[in-house]
């Protein structure tokens, strides 16, 4: 194979089918023996979750707006199958980015790792309109390489057949694969933020199956090898491409322990969060909130995003580590919390008119909602004191929440204004108690490696500070 032998699938709009063909495509490479390395395009969690578990290894996250032109291509060279092909998922149309432009868009990412496209076109109800289309996306972009088109939600073979003639006379592009309507049991299980995680999906490994044998039943899978080996060298410099932050942290002998909640309410983490903690000598323990308690020799507590909504009597039972996070907080342990995160420390959540007690660490109740109350990218700069960031700093991430802030107990104070995206309310997000910090913006380490560092500069201050006081009192 060429080197990072690489393909981008594509759609039209959300809710094409990507997800299903690339996962099924990405099995069906791995059952093949291949070495495949697969790419979620944009912040999405859930689509990246279900192509590790296709792929065997970490799906990695690459997202322009957030790390930047060359931090994407640098994440994607790191991590890419060299030996073997990767497999990029893209998100919504192909030409949606972040402005009328398109800027940050699936094709602006192809485009940047010279990748060729796939497009899964759902061609409900239209044959030779088909072919118009994947025209139009020639005709708006010509530098974008469209190598390739699967159909899906085909009707029959007659259905089929003209679609793919058209489209194949009209433009040149490929027909690689013709998928037929699935039933609802051969598609992704959803919910309000979209696909359900594997891990709370108990028929994922079989569910994975299936979707291969679909996509190896209607498409040229072999095709699309090929087409991903028809690519151009993508340069990698082993020293300029660095992941950033990591070298400023030296590994010391004696390393800082950093709990952090994993389970299947808790499942939110971009792997290179957890790496880059572990690479600047954090030893990382994953606890459950549900059935675990704090140990009280950590020296700091990461808890990410996920849906604490959806399990709220396991948590709320668990009141041993409500208890724990809660006592530790006070006595300042450092604590970051992202979105669900920010809701397990709040003092209860309402959902469905019904309140269900939180840890209590931070005066607020948060209450569920029908409708999302922050979607989409955020940027802010940090403008007050708090334990992990400096004043001054910008910050680059996105939320997704359907919760908002609806009482607080007391003022609270926060840590940075928000020109774009919603936040914790009046435009500021970044809630802090002593040591605790406290946000709806999920943040990407390689975008942002300050927040690696203000993680392990935290727990260092913590750890110091514990033997002082066992020095003091010995």
């Amino acid at each position: 194979m060429s080197n990072y032998s690489r393909v981008v699938v594509a759609g039209l709009s959300g809710d094409a089918g990507k997800t299903v063909v690339s996962c099924g495509l990405v099995s069906s490479l791995r059952d093949k023996g291949l070495n495949v390395s697969a790419f979620k395009k944009g912040p999405d969690y859930i689509d990246a979750a279900w192509l590790s578990l296709a792929s065997g290894k970490p799906a990695r996250n690459l997202d322009t707006y957030l790390m930047g032109f060359r931090l994407a291509k640098k994440s994607f060279l790191k991590n890419a199958a060299m030996d073997g092909i990767s497999v990029i998922e893209g998100n919504r149309g192909l030409f949606d980015g972040v402005d009328a432009r398109g800027t940050h868009s699936t094709a602006e990412l192809a485009k940047l790792l010279q990748a060729p496209v796939v497009i899964v076109q759902d061609i409900s109800k239209v044959t030779r309109s088909a072919a118009a289309i994947i025209l139009g996306c020639m005709k708006l972009d010509p530098d974008l390489n469209i190598a390739g088109v699967v159909l899906n939600r085909v009707a029959n073979i007659r259905h089929a057949g003209l679609a793919r003639e058209a489209i194949e006379e009209i433009t040149g592009v490929p027909v690689l694969g013709m998928i037929p309507k699935l039933s609802r049991e051969s598609v992704l299980p959803s919910r309000h933020l979209g696909l359900v995680t594997p891990n709370e999906f108990e028929r994922r490994s079989a569910f994975l199956l299936e979707i291969k044998e679909i996509i190896e039943g209607n498409v040229d899978v072999d095709g699309i090898i090929e087409v991903a080996k028809r690519t151009a060298t993508l340069e990698f410099d082993a020293v300029r491409d660095v992941e950033p932050g990591i070298m400023e942290h030296r590994r010391e002998s004696s390393k800082v322990k950093i709990a952090f909640f994993r389970d299947e309410s808790f499942s939110f983490y971009y792997p290179e969060n957890l790496e880059m903690l572990d690479d600047a000598g954090a030893e990382l323990i994953p606890v459950s909130p549900s059935h675990d308690t704090l140990g009280d020799d950590i020296d700091a507590l990461y808890i990410g995003g996920g849906f604490p909504e959806m399990n709220l009597q396991g948590l709320a039972s668990n009141r041993r580590m409500m208890f724990a996070v809660k006592e530790a907080a006070e006595d300042g342990l450092p604590v970051y919390a992202e979105c669900g995160g920010l809701m397990y420390l709040a003092r209860s959540i309402e959902w469905n008119g019904n309140e269900h007690p939180m840890s209590g660490v931070l005066p607020i109740k948060v209450s569920m909602y029908e409708r999302p109350q922050g979607h989409g990218y955020c940027e802010a700069v940090v403008d007050n004191e708090n334990p992990f960031f400096k004043v001054g700093t910008t910050l680059r991430g996105h939320e997704f929440h359907y919760s908002k802030i609806a009482e607080r107990d007391r003022e609270i104070e926060t840590s940075f204004a928000l020109s774009r995206g919603v936040g914790c309310f009046n435009k500021r997000d970044g809630l802090k108690y002593k040591n605790v910090f406290a946000s709806y913006i999920h943040l990407h380490a390689v975008s942002t490696p300050e927040w690696v560092s203000g993680m392990i500069s935290c727990a260092r201050k913590y750890k110091s500070s514990k033997m002082t006081t066992s020095l003091t009192l010995a």
